[in-house]
């Protein structure tokens, strides 16, 4: 069975679809069902060296973005995106999968494009709480739509739609606390304040948390995905402000691989981060207490609803981006620190949100339109 997946190019598209991936290779291979032949067509400036080690073949396509505002590139990507069409057209046409799955955003158009050309069954995902313009397009011609939040079932046909969550990379569970405190460096029984930007990472929350790091060290241990790109100026940064304070708890990493974020979760006692989907599951699937700062801009404000949505759960806090502050950000982790049961609550109603089986519940769904 040849499977063809697709998606904007980043985290939030490539980290799911490698969940269904090693999903659907697990399900063929207790199963027996049928040999798998898998690809991958989209932009290749993110997860391209996971493709390779998951053995999925990549077709590297242009592809273009059309922001909301007034902006030359606007007609560069434009190009970009006429000529990604008919890359992947022909490129369709060469592998003519038996079915197609995508995450979305705007890398993910060219393929789906092709597919619908091709009649060939489309399987969609939408991670958000309102899904973006690519996924609304497909939902028209989509066999199965699967969506993460409730408020995103709404935009869509209610008969060919599910709510299954967000797949997550089972390889990121698990674990022994003690020994992921001591792969970063932990050595005191201090409770832990994990904080993360998404996989590129986030200026404003890296400004807010070095705002306050001195007095965040003095109480607890810090662990900071600061993003590749920021890593260096931080630790800069960082050795100044803790110059004669507690700089040994003080844990500053630029990306984690799955062994570190399964680190970093199981090391923490409660999470700060974006309120990006993929981030929103982790949290929920290790059953953290967090607090959440959507980002201002994204597309359709779905950060923002997707956090908002979550909070309703009564799992998590959210501190808008406008009221982003480093000693906002500090009475918010001292108010959640020191009420262990709203914290309890918080992580049981995480767990409660969580779906584990996501992952699977697509990939069985992808198998069964693949063989009909």
């Amino acid at each position: 069975m040849r499977i063809l997946f697709t998606g904007g190019g980043t985290g939030g598209h490539v980290f799911p679809i490698i969940a269904v991936i090693r999903e659907l290779k697990k399900i063929a291979e207790e199963e027996r069902i049928v040999a798998l032949e898998l690809y991958y067509m989209g932009p290749a400036d993110f997860g391209a060296d996971t493709f390779k080690e998951e053995d999925i073949m990549l077709v590297s396509i242009f592809t273009g973005k059309m922001r909301r505002y007034v902006s030359f590139a606007n007609v560069i990507d434009f190009f970009k995106t006429a000529i990604g069409f008919f890359q992947a057209l022909w490129n369709m046409f060469l592998i003519m999968p038996d079915v197609v799955f995508s995450k979305g955003g705007y890398g993910a158009f060219p393929a789906v494009a092709s597919a619908i050309i091709f009649r060939i069954p489309l399987i969609i995902h939408e991670s958000d709480s309102v899904p973006g313009r690519v996924n609304r397009f497909s939902a028209q011609f989509a066999t199965r739509i699967g969506a993460a939040f409730a408020t995103a079932e709404t935009f869509f046909p209610k008969q060919k739609t599910a709510l299954v969550g967000v797949p997550i990379r089972k390889r990121i569970l698990g674990g022994r606390r003690n020994a992921a405190r001591e792969q970063l460096g932990i050595f005191t029984k201090l409770p832990a304040v994990a904080i993360i930007g998404a996989s590129l990472g986030a200026r404003k929350i890296n400004d807010a948390t070095l705002g306050v790091l001195k007095e965040l060290t003095e109480e607890f241990e810090v662990i900071h995905q600061t993003g590749a790109a920021h890593i260096k100026e931080i630790r800069e940064e960082a050795k100044v402000i803790l110059e004669f304070s507690h700089k040994e708890r003080y844990h500053a990493i630029g990306f984690f691989d799955e062994r570190g974020i399964r680190d970093f979760y199981q090391a923490s006692d409660i999470v700060v981060s974006r309120a990006g989907a993929s981030s929103i599951y982790e949290i929920a699937a290790w059953g953290k207490p967090s607090i959440l700062i959507p980002l201002r801009n994204a597309a359709q404000d779905h950060q923002r609803k997707n956090a908002y949505e979550y909070a309703s759960a009564g799992a998590c806090l959210v501190i808008e981006e406008d009221n982003l502050s480093p000693h906002i950000l500090l009475a918010e982790i001292r108010k959640l620190m020191q009420n262990p049961e709203g914290m309890k609550k918080m992580g049981e109603a995480a767990q409660r949100f969580a779906r584990i089986d996501s992952g699977e519940i697509i990939a069985r769904e992808i198998l069964k339109l693949g063989i009909h």
